[in-house]
This record gives structure tokens, C-alpha cells and sequence, in this order.
């Protein structure tokens, strides 16, 4: 394993230095959160796939291709089907916006009085992805190094922490482009064929298995519902998500790059389901479906070969845990605690501050915070599941209806988040967290109010809405800062 230990300690150390080089670049509030707003295609296209697709995409989509065959790519099948409706519908209005958050995205909307809320739902929703991402560190660290779990978490989540808190977006932005490479190299270039060959080919996987394995809706349609209603509306609204498409340097950047990596996420998941379903043929009495990844890479890939694509696996985890951390500081600082500041300086004055260091220190707080909330939680699809409830049960509506409906009103968005939030958790506590009942009534009621609180409400003010459509027609919203090189 030492070959395989010098990729790895390689990998991380590079992850490291980028870190340390983006703390040069990010000089302001916009380097720092969104990159400047200067991505080009290619590395706009490489750190979209790589926030998107996680160690849940990875372990996980193999782990349902060996649970069900083919049809186990449907949840990160659904992932990159949000993404290419995001990119296509949405990305270029958002992009326009000039803003950092969802939640200052709904104060332009509904002037001023819906951003309180949603930004603690949303807060609670990235701090839970960035908790259930760390949370993987111990299902690799273990295979690689045989660690504790609680050390595992700490080793993986402590470089992640260290590089953002360090480069902000910058180092973010860079490291998930090498994770990109990595992760193309070692699941779908080396893992995929190898694992196809070990287990004898299409040919003898067909022999092998049961023919509803090679079913492309085996998984069954209430399941690939579910994925679509969470995974896909999911992407559509995520600030984790919304975060990377504010880094574009243009509309066009946002809506053509986006489109690409949502592309990509497509093959991905036709590749994890192949690779889980030869698995299936290799191994086919393993404890765990999600122990289908380590074992076939542990036991069927060559020595150098192994730790490519370890460190495949380690970035799928990091370029998550990374993308929902500075989300999840974003929102704190910007929606949460500058609010209450802003209130406290009402009175206080409103001295000046350093935006970059107080965003830096929000990312190690919150990093610090997460790391200990993942040692301490056990249940990962529960916590991951009741993150995904609340935020398509209570932010898609009001997210979406501003883009799209003229006649919402702050008062309805403000009822929506809250009906559908709270039927959410009511619904989950009679129902149990993991059943699919919370997230289908609770948007519907979610639904159901915004329109008619809105209907019931005076309009929107004329001025806001004018304001409104000149930042999404991209006036009004220049930004303050110093010229810089524009990425690839």
C-alpha cells in the first residue's frame, strides 16, 4: 500500500498548497465568496460537477447499482437533470441577480422582508449536507488507513476547513477543479472499464443476475419520483448551488457551462449503477450495498491504480463538503448574523469592518462546528433526508414563484416557508423521517398557501418589481471591484 499511501498523502497536500495560493488571490468580499465573478466555461464546468456530484454520488450510486442494477443511477441520473434545468432555465436570471445568497435573491424579489427566514432554513440545509459529507471521511479513511472514525472525520474534515477558511472560493474553485480530473480518471476511466472486465463482461453480468437488474425502471416509479421531487427540485434552489453559478463571469458562462457538467453528471450515473452492478456479479453476498465501492477497489485494483482512485473517492467527499461549507458561512454571516449586527449598529454605529477576514472566520467556526456535529451523528440518510425535506418542502415554492409569478407577494413567500416547513416536520414526526408522505404534502400545502396569501395580499410594490426586473435584466447591480484575469 505504500504507492497507494503516496498518491493519497500527494493528493491532499496539493489540496493544501491551493489553499494557500487562493488566500492570495481572495482580496475582497467577491474573490473570496464567488471568485470574483470571473469563471470561464471550462473551470465553471469542472467545479459545477464537482459540487454536485458527492461521496453520496459515488459510494452511494455504486451502492445502489449493486442494490438494483442500472436503474440504481437514477438518483444521480436525477442529480444532473436538476442541474441541466437550472442551467437552462434559471442559471442566466440568477447569474444577472449580482447577489451572494438565495435569501438576498428573495429581499430583491419581495422587498426586503421574506431573506430572514428562508436563511435559516437554508442555513439549516447546507449545515446539514456539509455535516453528512465529513461524515464520509470515515468510510475512506478506514479503507485507506484503517482509522478510528472519529479521527478519520477529524483528518478529512480539518484539510477541507483548512483550504477554504484559507482561499475562500478561490481555493475552493481550484481544488474541485483537480478533483474534476481525479474523479474522471479514476471512476470513469479506470474504476468503470476494470470492473466491467473483472466481472466478465456485459455478457456474463447478464447471466449472472436477475433480468430486473438490467431494468431501466427496476428501482421502481414511486422511488424515481421521490429522487426527482428532492435531488432534482433540489439543485434548482440549493444555495450550495446557486453559490457556484454567482462565480460565472457571464450569463452564457452559467447557462452553457452548467449545461455541460449536467451532462456530465448524467454519464456519472450511468457509470456508478455499471460499476455497482459488476460488483453484484464479484461479490454477491456483501454486508453493505455501500461497501460495494471499497471492497471492489480494494481487492480488484492494482497497486498506484487503488490510490487514484481512493483519491477519486476523497474528492468526490471533499468537493461537497468544501461547496456546503462555504455555503453554509455564507449564509451565517450574510442572511443570519449581519442582520442582527445590523441591528446592534443601528445603534452602535456603523464602524467598518473587514469583510474577507469576517467571512474567513465564519468558515472556520462553522467548519469546527460541523466536524463536531458529525462524530457526535450516527444516522447519515436521516440527517441528509430531513435537510432535503425542509428545503424543497418549504424554500422551492417561494424560490420559484418569484422567478416565475409576477403577483407573489412578500406575505405569501414568508406563509409558504413557513406552512411548508412546519408540515414538513409535523409530517415527518407521524410518518417517520424516511418515508416520502413530508416532502409530497409538504410542498403541496407550501404551494396552496403562497398562492392564495398572495392572492389575498396587496401586490408586490411596482418599485421593487421595477427594481427587480432591472437586476435581472443585469443593471443596476455593479459591483466595486478591482480587475483581475479571467478564468478558464
Amino acid at each position: 500500500m505504500a504507492v497507494d499511501y503516496t498518491v493519497i498523502v500527494v493528493y491532499l497536500a496539493g489540496m493544501l498548497a491551493m489553499g494557500w495560493w487562493g488566500m492570495r488571490r481572495a482580496k475582497s468580499k467577491s474573490e473570496f465568496l464567488v471568485a470574483g465573478r470571473r469563471l470561464g466555461p471550462w473551470m465553471y464546468s469542472g467545479t459545477m460537477a464537482a459540487i454536485v456530484l458527492g461521496g453520496a454520488s459515488t459510494i452511494g450510486g455504486v451502492g445502489l447499482g449493486y442494490q438494483y442494477g442500472l436503474s440504481g443511477a437514477w438518483m444521480v441520473f436525477t442529480i444532473g437533470l436538476g442541474l441541466l434545468a437550472l442551467s437552462v432555465f434559471f442559471s442566466a436570471r440568477i447569474a444577472r441577480l449580482k447577489v451572494y445568497t438565495v435569501s438576498e435573491m428573495l429581499d430583491l424579489r419581495y422587498g426586503g422582508r421574506a431573506g430572514v427566514i428562508s436563511g435559516v432554513v437554508m442555513w439549516a440545509y447546507t449545515l446539514m449536507l456539509a455535516v453528512t459529507s465529513t461524515i464520509a471521511y470515515a468510510t475512506i479513511f478506514d479503507v485507506l488507513f484503517d482509522l478510528n472514525r472519529t479521527v478519520a472525520i477529524i483528518l478529512g474534515g480539518s484539510i477541507v476547513v483548512a483550504y477554504s477558511t484559507l482561499g475562500g472560493m478561490w481555493s475552493i474553485t481550484l481544488t474541485d477543479m483537480v478533483q474534476f480530473v481525479v474523479k474522471t480518471i479514476g471512476v470513469l476511466l479506470l474504476l468503470l472499464p476494470i470492473a466491467v472486465v473483472k466481472a466478465g463482461g456485459f455478457g456474463e453480468m447478464k447471466a449472472k443476475l436477475p433480468t430486473e437488474y438490467f431494468d431501466p425502471l427496476g428501482i421502481g416509479g414511486e422511488t424515481i419520483f421521490t429522487y426527482v421531487l428532492i435531488y432534482t427540485f433540489g439543485m434548482l434552489i440549493g444555495q450550495d448551488i446557486w453559490q457556484r453559478v454567482f462565480t460565472a463571469r457571464s450569463d452564457k458562462v452559467a447557462r452553457y457551462g452548467g449545461t455541460v457538467a449536467g451532462t456530465y453528471c448524467l454519464v456519472y450515473a450511468i457509470a456508478g449503477a455499471v460499476i455497482g452492478t459488476a460488483a453484484k456479479v464479484m461479490y454477491p453476498k456483501l454486508p453493505s450495498a455501500d461497501a460495494a465501492f471499497a471492497t471492489i477497489v480494494k481487492d480488484e485494483l492494482p497497486v498506484g491504480v487503488r490510490g487514484l482512485v481512493l483519491a477519486a473517492a476523497l474528492a468526490a467527499v471533499m468537493s461537497t463538503s468544501s461547496g456546503a461549507l462555504i455555503a453554509c458561512a455564507t449564509v451565517a454571516n450574510n442572511d443570519i448574523w449581519s442582520r442582527l449586527r445590523g441591528v446592534v449598529k443601528a445603534d452602535a454605529g456603523d464602524e467598518p469592518h473587514d469583510e474577507v477576514k469576517g467571512n474567513r472566520v465564519f468558515i472556520l467556526v462553522m467548519g469546527v462546528g460541523v466536524i463536531l456535529i458529525a462524530i457526535a451523528l450516527n444516522d447519515v440518510v436521516e440527517a441528509l433526508t430531513v435537510a432535503y425535506n425542509l428545503l424543497v418542502g418549504g424554500l422551492l415554492v417561494p424560490i420559484l414563484g418569484g422567478l416565475l409569478w409576477r403577483r407573489g407577494t412578500a406575505a405569501g413567500a414568508l406563509a409558504a416557508v413557513a406552512a411548508g416547513g412546519l408540515s414538513v416536520i409535523g409530517l415527518m414526526w407521524g410518518y417517520g423521517i424516511l418515508a416520502n408522505e413530508p416532502v409530497y404534502y409538504g410542498l403541496l400545502t407550501s404551494l396552496a398557501v403562497y398562492v392564495v396569501v398572495s392572492l389575498a395580499t396587496p401586490p408586490t410594490d411596482a418599485a421593487v418589481l421595477a427594481a427587480w426586473r432591472e437586476r435581472l435584466a443585469g443593471r443596476g447591480a455593479e459591483e466595486a471591484e478591482p480587475e483581475a484575469p479571467v478564468a478558464v
